[in-house]
């Protein structure tokens, strides 16, 4: 079995997945290959990888190169985890909305950021997609890129390969809540629906009893309710809970970062992605660095992440549940088919079975479909090359048009496309 891992470089995401990938016994016999544009950085995973295969033992091949191709030639399982451009067009996703006023916190999945970093990433994916059509048309990939939504709805669209969109919002907020009300997360169980970051805890359960009375306690309890204002006040008036954070749901409405005392009120203390990729990781390359020297060991414990599990239940047929991105197919269905939703799959060696949901709570879908206009729009903008879509995309973001008439949005997306040429070639950059 091989394993693709397109760029690899991000290293710390690349060494959980790859640690993941090893702890369980029927993978380790397979060809890990490190694919990256960064010859530094994929120098570095390759050298902690092959310390953990040697620590360990293992049968495990390690391979590394720069050529994407020869990464996907032959591979079973396809890891996606690009970032196109790297943080000089993601400082302009930033940077520029903001002389406008819009303040984005995270800007890589909606709004004005997240609409660019779909198109620059979108052309590269489907790029992959077709090399896979040629050299291993019957691999799947696991895509974990942002925007989620929208990387993965371009593919199904453009591309006829077997894909999911990974996240780690589900599981990683169904534990997080959990710890707020001091619940034992082995005790709790959950079905969750939606679209990728604004995903419903549908059912919440604690030993099978529902636990949303537990949940609204919150409401009485400041020390709580503070920890994730957003979130709770979004309970609090649309009745569940929303799996994405506090910083990121802030962006998805607009209701929570249109004024001063509003940011002050629901989306402090400030969490800034930007300033964290660019400052805030050192220690945790550091780390790296120093694991692949053998100064420090990798500790062989999975992460909450999701794509061993699923190359796990396939390959052994030991079936698994997991919450991914797949085209709509009635799945839900007061969502529009097509569009990419966010529901529980079942895995197994037969393939992915996306569960049927039904109609979400109408309140919930509501906010959802105001998320997926701006999704089809950017993903036929990308596609297309079409620019005036981009700024359709951009109009109908619900941040956005809570601040900014139509013709300052123009200038915004103008100026977007100025920053942003290098990276887009399908619009003649």
């Amino acid at each position: 079995m091989k394993i693709a891992f397109i760029g690899a470089g991000s290293v710390i995401f690349s060494r959980n997945l790859i640690n993941d990938v090893l702890s369980f016994p029927a993978l380790q016999d397979s060809t890990l290959s490190l694919m990256d544009i960064d010859s530094g950085r994929l120098d570095l995973i390759r050298s902690l990888t092959e310390r953990i295969v040697s620590e360990r033992g293992l049968p495990t091949v390690v391979e590394a190169t720069t050529d994407r191709r020869r990464a996907l030639d032959g591979a079973d399982y396809v890891v996606v985890m690009i970032q196109v451009g790297g943080l000089e067009p993601f400082e302009h996703d930033i940077a520029i909305p903001l002389r406008y006023g819009i303040d984005q916190s995270v800007g890589d999945s909606l709004g004005p950021g997240g609409v660019f970093r779909g198109l620059r990433t979108i052309p590269v994916l489907v790029d992959i997609a077709r090399d896979m059509e040629r050299l291993c048309p019957n691999a799947w990939m696991l895509q974990y890129s942002n925007p989620m939504a929208i990387n993965t709805w371009s593919l199904y669209e453009a591309a006829d390969i077997t894909v999911v969109g990974l996240c780690h919002s589900v599981q990683g907020t169904a534990k997080q809540l959990a710890g707020y009300f001091d619940l034992d997360f082995d005790h709790i169980s959950y079905w969750c629906a939606g679209i990728n970051h604004m995903s419903w805890y549908l059912r919440y359960e604690y030993d099978g009893e529902d636990a949303y009375p537990i949940l609204r306690t919150v409401f009485d309890r400041p020390e709580i309710f503070e920890k994730d204002k957003t979130r709770f006040e979004v309970m609090r008036h649309f009745d569940y809970y929303v799996t994405e954070s506090t910083h990121h749901m802030s962006e998805y409405t607009p209701y929570f970062r249109r004024t001063p005392e509003l940011v002050e009120q629901f989306a402090t203390p400030r969490w800034d992605y930007l300033e964290l990729c660019k400052n805030g990781w050192q220690n945790h390359y550091d780390e790296v660095r120093r694991q692949a020297a053998g100064e420090i060991p990798v500790i062989p414990e999975r992460s909450n992440e999701y794509a061993s599990v699923i190359i796990n239940a396939r390959e052994t047929d030991e079936p698994a549940r997991i919450n991914g991105n797949v085209r709509n197919t009635g799945l839900i269905t007061n969502l529009p088919d097509g569009c990419c939703v966010e529901v529980p799959i079942f895995v197994d060696k037969a393939g992915l079975h996306p569960a049927f949901v039904g109609d979400l709570p109408p309140q919930l879908a509501a906010l959802n479909r105001t998320n997926i206009n701006v999704q089809e729009l950017a993903v036929q903008s990308a596609l297309e090359g079409d620019a005036r879509k981009a700024f359709q995309a951009a109009a109908l973001d619900p941040l956005t048009s809570s601040l900014l008439d139509l013709r300052t949005i123009q200038k915004m997306v103008d100026d977007l496309f100025a920053a942003h040429k290098a990276w887009l070639p399908q619009f003649g950059g």
